[in-house]
């Protein structure tokens, strides 16, 4: 035991002599791993994000969407009006309904309008008919107010519940339940108020293919008898007409485990009258939460092994300062050995110093790591929203950081390891010295 704290004590004093160094040659390891932990905190933070948003979808819920087959696009350059037919229809809801028994909610959306309004202020459409039983399938919260009900959809009532942004825009000073707003040229009354939806520019955006702070939901009877199925836009001259019944369909599965099984069943009722599947699209949140965590491992693993070139680099250059040291310390290592000291005693000598220089460097590649990964979320919008750096590039970047406890040990426990392993074969080298030759060394 005493040796082995004389050993101890007399590596770390030899450390201490030549601090400068010490430090130089650990700050490979340093910023080995505080590269590992940045960059497995920025490849988490980013799959926490996507699987926050791909959640928010729902994990049972099945999106069916009417979808403009890209054969339509060169119609439209060559005609100057047409009535183009597609998507969904209502025979596809009851089919869906008649064969899925065992869904939970199987929910329609009807979109009407070609523009809302409220006095002089206007929005581009996006009003949705639907039932009550949207607001539990889409996941969505009332902020004020009333969601509609099924007295609502018997009396094909003109009443509507609008989504955050809306509201913000129609009725900045005032309190929106009870204002009138205008589809078209209907009239419809503000019964209600969406909470704010986090979908407005993330993944579930893309998803669903729009901001769910725009959208304007009135009764799905309202939106059938007062608009019907054909939206007349005009544009440049020319005016285009779309018939479609239905936009979207909810299906929601009674479990996670019978999503992907329920999926292959919508797809299938959905090939009798739509072969080819050229004008539905069938989204599945669940199915993308599975991707989203497999490419998020893929991508963990890519960084990470970015990262270990660091700590490589790192053991090479402790390797090289402790090979230097050897020759330095010939006269050193043979006074000891003719004192007695056995050449275990040597090499336990430099696998210390070696071991030191690697776990300090990765307790401050540890806090490197933690302090760069937590100040970058806040950083790095603060630097990109200053006006120098606005006038370079037009960017609004958000990021987000997960530090991760398995990083940190597993970045810490591979430091160590790449010291200790390039440190062995200095330390046999210098145990190999010969004592009658090291005496003689200058």
């Amino acid at each position: 035991m005493f040796f082995i704290l004389e050993i101890i004590k007399l590596g770390l004093s030899n450390l201490r002599l030549h601090l400068l160094r010490s430090v130089l040659t650990s700050l490979g390891i340093i910023l080995g791993v505080g590269a590992v932990i940045i960059m497995v905190a920025i490849g988490e933070g980013n799959k926490q994000a996507a699987l926050r948003q791909i959640t928010a979808l729902g994990a049972t819920n099945i999106i069916i969407r009417s979808s403009k087959p890209p054969e339509t696009a060169s119609i439209g350059s060559q005609q100057r009006s047409f009535l183009l037919s597609y998507g969904l229809l209502r025979t596809d809801l009851r089919r869906l309904e008649a064969n899925i028994i065992d869904a939970v909610h199987i929910v329609p959306l009807k979109s009407v309008g070609s523009e809302v309004s409220h006095q002089a202020i206007r929005v581009v459409s996006q009003v949705f008919g639907t039932t009550p039983e949207l607001l539990d399938t889409a996941r969505l919260t009332m902020d004020r107010g009333r969601y509609l009900t099924a007295e609502d959809l018997e009396a094909t009532s003109a009443v509507a519940v609008i989504g955050s942004e809306v509201a913000k825009k129609f009725f900045p000073l005032v309190d929106p339940l009870g204002q009138d707003i205008r589809i078209d040229d209907q009239v419809f009354r503000v019964v209600g108020v969406l909470a704010p939806v986090g979908l407005a520019g993330g993944t579930g955006s893309a998803l669903v293919g729009r901001s769910l702070n725009l959208d304007v939901h009135i009764p799905l009877t309202s939106a059938q008898n007062r608009f019907g199925d054909v939206v007349v836009r005009s544009s440049s001259g020319s005016i285009s007409g779309e018939q479609i019944e239905l936009s979207e369909v909810y299906v929601t599965a009674d479990s996670t485990e019978n999503v992907m099984d329920t999926a292959s069943r919508v797809r299938r009722i959905l090939q009798v009258g739509h072969q080819g599947m050229v004008d539905v699209e069938v989204v599945v949140p669940w199915e993308l939460l599975e991707n989203a965590k497999r490419q998020a491992l893929v991508w963990n693993i890519v960084l990470i092994s970015i990262a270990a070139i660091s700590l490589l680099v790192g053991g090479i250059g402790i390797m090289n300062i402790m090979l230097a040291s050897v020759t330095e310390r010939t006269r050193e290592i043979g006074i000891r050995r003719a004192l007695g000291a056995t050449r275990n005693h040597i090499v336990a000598q430099f696998l210390v110093e070696t071991g030191t220089l690697s776990a300090v460097g990765g307790v401050f590649g540890i806090g490197l790591g933690v302090t760069v990964s937590v100040g970058l979320a806040h950083l790095l919008p603060w630097i990109l929203s200053r006006p120098f750096v606005q006038r370079l590039i037009q960017t609004n970047v958000t990021i987000e950081t997960d530090v991760t406890l398995w990083s940190i040990v597993v970045s810490f426990v591979v430091a160590a390891t790449v010291g200790l392993v390039f440190g062995i074969y200095p330390a046999v080298v210098a145990s190999r010295q010969d004592p009658i030759v090291a005496l003689r060394h200058d």
